[in-house]
């Protein structure tokens, strides 16, 4: 079987290939010459086609076939593999982003993992909104009818002029007096890009309370939108003292060691202080601001080498010498200590105490 192969220019060759079977007969180099000429023909010049095909032939890469080489495409056996690879990464990528939205879905509705960013509040003014909301508080809050009209007058710098027209004083009848004492941002919530409230924690007169104000912000402006909301104040909890088996041999001990360390805390001698710390443990004193003045009560848990115990301790104010007219304050601290020798105890950390401490 014999197959014609494109010349190059669009157009088949009048030369016939000999098939891969044939091509290792005697007088291969002459393949392409064309048909077998009789013995009967004269020798002459070749014809011009002949010629050209056999130019063609003697290129070693003309035909893979005529060198014996497999039928088939070169490398193809390659594609499978690669085909394979190429599917799966797309696959495992597909997958990946398919299950990372629906988790991602599922932990924004449950309100698991880290919570996603409110749009609203990226675009609400928050931190300027708690403070407007908390000088409008200054203003809002106090009030007596001697100050009345300058009341007025501030709160009109607050609000829309169509509600400082409407009801200037904000619901209030003009009787009676409200001081405020103390106030600060207790909280914010975002409705959208343009309205949230602002919850403010106040003492007024003597008494805790929370006021909500109403935020508007629109193209860098704000204004109070409506009439606050006068709120309950936090719950008070009770707290109960824990009930601590103390360790009497350890408390004894820290009882004696700790009036030394306090001295030396109160005055804040880092030389001093050294000699009570517990190795790699760094601590800074009160420089003078207190004196020391005793130890009223230890909380010593029983437990290995480090034990975390409460110290309740009475500090006096310093520059007083008058005993008559001292000042006196007990605070309790936290303090995690290292017994490093028999009997003797170390310095490791000193904090405020989340435990109430018992009798005194």
């Amino acid at each position: 079987m014999f197959r014609g192969p494109y010349s190059g220019n669009g157009t088949r060759s009048s030369v016939h290939y000999p098939d891969s079977g044939r091509s290792g007969r005697a007088g291969h180099a002459r393949a392409g010459l064309g048909p077998a000429r009789s013995d009967s023909e004269g020798f002459g010049p070749p014809r011009l086609g002949t010629a050209m095909a056999e130019d063609e032939t003697s290129r070693p890469t003309a035909d893979p076939r005529a060198r014996g080489a497999w039928g088939g495409a070169g490398g193809r056996w390659l594609l499978w593999p690669l085909r394979v690879v190429l599917w799966s990464a797309l696959l495992i990528v597909a997958y990946r982003g398919v299950t990372g939205i629906v988790f991602s879905d599922a932990a924004a509705s449950s309100g698991g993992g880290i919570p996603a960013a409110n749009p609203a509040s990226a675009q609400f003014p928050v931190t300027l909104a708690e403070a407007y909301a908390t000088e409008f508080g200054q203003a809002y809050l106090n009030f007596s009818p001697q100050t009345q009209a300058q009341r007025e007058q501030e709160l009109a710098a607050f609000v829309p002029a169509s509600m400082a027209d409407a009801n200037p004083d904000l619901g209030w009848n003009g009787s009676g007096e409200l001081s405020l004492e103390s106030e600060q941002v207790a909280d914010i919530s975002v409705q959208d890009p343009h309205h949230a409230v602002v919850t403010l924690l106040a003492t007024v007169n003597g008494q805790l309370m929370e006021l909500g104000v109403p935020i508007i912000a629109s193209g860098g402006g704000m204004a109070v939108s409506g009439e606050p909301a006068w709120l309950p104040a936090p719950p008070q909890i009770t707290v109960r003292p824990a009930v601590v088996r103390s360790d009497r041999a350890a408390q004894n001990a820290l009882m004696n060691e700790l009036p030394a360390f306090f001295q030396a805390y109160a005055g804040g001698d880092s030389a001093a202080l050294n000699r009570f710390l517990a190795p790699g443990a760094s601590l800074t004193g009160l420089d003078g601001t207190v004196a020391f003045d005793s130890i009223a009560s230890v909380d010593v848990p029983a437990g290995g080498m480090t034990r975390q115990i409460s110290v309740t301790v009475i500090w006096r104010l310093a520059g007083q010498d008058d005993e008559s007219g001292i000042t006196k304050l007990a605070m309790t601290y936290g303090m995690s200590v290292v017994e490093l020798q028999s009997g003797k105890w170390y310095v490791k950390v000193v904090s405020a105490s989340t435990e109430a401490v018992g009798a005194q």
